[in-house]
């Protein structure tokens, strides 16, 4: 009956989230963000393109496609007066992270990052840039 109880009960604490653990994980994440987004403010495209998920390397083959891409398509990215991180949820089995971009010229932008954890950590597979009506949450 000891065994048991004992046994138990440590299956039970097992089971409780890690202490700490999400919001390590939430800090890796915005880290990553925030590194691309500072190689981006010094134009080095393969600092920005290392922190790109393997499947965004493969599609734009080398640093300096992706930093057009990013250039034209995503200016607010590429030039941000001011970035903040809202929240951190799991979409279909994916986790996004939500950043309200601020641009040079004061319009303010929603984005969602698509975080996908690799062997060398997070990276960044995939962003989307939110209409305005989406909730800022």
């Amino acid at each position: 009956m000891r065994k048991f109880l004992l046994m138990s009960v440590s299956v039970a604490l097992l089971s409780l989230p890690v202490p700490g653990a999400a919001e390590g994980r939430d800090s890796a994440i915005t880290g990553v963000i925030t590194d691309q987004i500072a190689a981006f403010l010094r134009r080095d495209s393969e600092a920005a393109f290392a922190h790109a998920s393997p499947m965004i390397q493969g599609l734009f083959g080398n640093s300096e496609r992706f930093a057009q891409m990013v250039q034209s398509g995503y200016p607010m990215v590429w030039q941000p007066d001011e970035v903040r991180y809202l929240g951190l949820r799991t979409v279909a089995g994916g986790l996004w992270q939500r950043v309200m971009i601020t641009d040079p010229e004061g319009r303010v932008h929603l984005l969602d990052y698509q975080m996908v954890e690799t062997p060398t950590g997070w990276k960044i597979n995939a962003v989307q840039l939110l209409t305005e009506d989406a909730p800022a949450t």
